[in-house]
């Protein structure tokens, strides 16, 4: 990330901390997750979706309880808490113990020395069973140097979500594999199908992780890419206008209402709500929509990424925890972030809230759990596939000079795409044409390939 300050005011304290850590891991003293704690707190940052705010429910009676250690949350909207890990970890500032960072941040954060390496942490803690991590997963939050800096809690590819009672009602048929033009043909179909339903939601809100999470998965199946391998910006190629255009005219054509400032938040809500008949988005979605409570629940389909050149486009994606390199209690820290990935938090999330609302998509043995299997027969399938097929380093027609399928892999990209993704939304929202915003973007694109040719 482009930071205007490196300030470390506490990195003598963690190098400290860190240094006891090691001594105790080979001392073979280290009790590992669930030892006794001292009755200190540590603080977290994370993201308001809903699978962490019923980690927050749980945590004082299932946690702290058990370890005595109090975990003070900060729950924020994406975007916000994006900026705020940023500027918290950047600085080194130490406010925040660990972090939700995703598969985008963690390499170039670990890059930066601003990370603790976990793998030590799970080598001795037994009960987190480091090799039953889902392998894309565990490649995902491994950064160059081939340590690992983080852990999922939730993993995720991406897929159509449907209904399937309006389509039979309609006398439409869903097909297994879609391309984006039947998508397309099917929104149209299914608009206003019921009183105030519309035909799909899409993201249109401002965010590199928001609205060009999907689109880029769609510029890429499309055949647009970013950039070329050797750095050449392509936002005004046929492929990326093509896909842009399409996206654009799909949404405003039979989208949601208020597009421009829908996120996955409000895409949620309205497929639970039956404002809308589809919708593609993150596989992570599921659990909701098929929990007990959810007013849809039982009549919504799924179905792989739709495609046009390619033969998969989901993109993979973790919600992953960070432990900030200045924390001062990164065996506290440890603690919480083996319980909130580990088996056993599965086990409970299944028992309290349903086994649809299991934090899946990291864990192998997630899905040999006759429980699981049952109550999330409608996606659990379909979401593996998706994950292991995902190629975040081949994910279009050309070569790629960074990883990534929904974003580029490299801090330069939050600046480049929530710019981007301000000039779509604005299409969306019908104050500019596609190609007006694609021409301003590709002008941004240039200055980072000017940074990056010839390296």
């Amino acid at each position: 990330m482009r930071t205007t300050s490196r300030r470390r005011p506490r990195a003598p304290l963690a190098a400290a901390s860190l240094g006891t850590v090691g001594a105790l891991l080979l001392s073979g003293c280290w009790t590992g997750a669930g030892g006794t704690g001292s009755g200190d707190s540590i603080d977290v940052l994370m993201v308001n979706n809903p699978q962490m705010m019923e980690l927050q429910k749980l945590t004082a009676a299932h946690f702290t309880k058990k370890t005595g250690i109090k975990v003070n949350f900060t729950v924020l909207p994406e975007n916000d808490v994006r900026d705020k890990i940023s500027q918290d970890f950047a600085n080194q500032a130490g406010q925040y113990d660990v972090a939700t960072l995703s598969n985008y941040e963690i390499p170039i954060y670990a890059k930066n020395g601003w990370l603790h390496e976990l793998g030590d942490y799970a080598r001795v803690d037994e009960g987190f069973d480091q090799s039953d991590i889902l392998p894309p997963m565990r490649q995902s939050l491994t950064a160059d140097d081939g340590k690992l800096y983080g852990q999922p809690f939730y993993g995720e590819s991406s897929f159509l979500m449907y209904r399937k009672d309006v389509f039979a009602e309609a006398g439409l048929t869903m097909p297994k594999r879609p391309t984006w033009k039947q998508v397309a043909k099917l929104a149209a179909r299914v608009d206003g199908a019921d009183p105030g339903m519309k035909g799909i939601c899409l993201r249109g809100l401002p965010g590199w992780g928001e609205l060009m999470a999907p689109l880029t998965s769609v510029v890429n199946t499309f055949g647009g890419t970013w950039f070329e391998k050797d750095w050449t910006a392509r936002l005004d190629d046929e492929g990326f206008k093509e896909a842009t255009r399409f996206y654009v005219g799909l949404v405003r054509e039979h989208g949601q209402s208020g597009a421009a400032q829908s996120g996955y938040a409000e895409c949620l809500n309205n497929l639970t709500q039956s404002k809308t008949a589809m919708w593609y988005d993150a596989t992570a979605a599921a659990g909701s929509l098929e929990a007990a409570g959810s007013p849809v629940k039982g009549k919504i389909g799924y179905v792989p990424a739709p495609v046009q050149k390619t033969s998969s486009s989901g993109w993979l994606y973790t919600w992953a925890w960070g432990l900030q390199k200045a924390s001062q209690n990164p065996d506290k820290a440890w603690k919480f972030i083996s319980w909130a990935s580990g088996k056993g938090y599965e086990k409970l999330v299944g028992e309290k809230f349903g086994w649809a609302n299991v934090p899946a998509g990291k864990r192998a043995s997630t899905y040999e759990i006759p429980d699981y299997r049952t109550e999330a027969a409608a996606f659990q399938d379909v979401t593996r596939r998706a994950i292991a097929s995902a190629r975040p380093r081949d994910p279009g027609v050309q070569p790629r000079p960074a990883p990534g399928i929904q974003f580029v892999g490299i801090p330069e990209f939050t600046d480049l795409g929530t710019k981007v993704s301000q000039e779509i939304s604005a299409a969306i929202a019908g104050r500019q044409s596609v190609d007006s915003a694609l021409a301003k973007s590709q002008r941004l694109a240039e200055k980072i390939s000017e940074e990056y040719e010839g390296r």
